[in-house]
């Protein structure tokens, strides 16, 4: 009953913007925590940032404060991940999650996950 569809990815050029769109179905979105997390090509997949139930608390990994952020449109059931200030190594398959609960980087605390979508950094 719970789905997740991440948009918006796709090919940029280092220190370029991209917006990631996460839209929820089948749940109340306020009701969840909702994590946005990456997988890069040899490597584990990791937290990015969460934003919490309720409140609306944010959380970042240190590696993209000051250049990502989440913000959700509970009219909308939208989760959103602005991205600035592209790297390469940004380039991953990036997930929305969802967890009825509070804030969590681990992975496997997430119930629902959307299908991910690709965003390469590169010139």
């Amino acid at each position: 009953q719970l789905q997740l569809v991440e948009s918006g990815g796709g090919l940029v050029q280092p220190g370029g913007s991209l917006r990631l769109s996460c839209a929820a179905s089948g749940f109340t979105l306020d009701y969840y925590a909702i994590g946005w997390f990456r997988q890069a090509p040899g490597k584990e997949r990791e937290g990015v940032s969460c934003i919490s139930r309720y409140d609306g608390s944010t959380y970042y990994a240190d590696s993209v404060k000051g250049r990502f952020t989440i913000s959700r449109d509970n009219a909308k059931n939208t989760v959103y991940l602005q991205m600035y200030s592209l790297k390469p190594e940004d380039t991953a398959v990036y997930y929305c999650a969802a967890r009825g609960h509070v804030c969590s980087a681990s992975r496997t605390l997430f119930t629902s996950w959307g299908q991910g979508t690709q965003v390469t950094v590169s010139s």
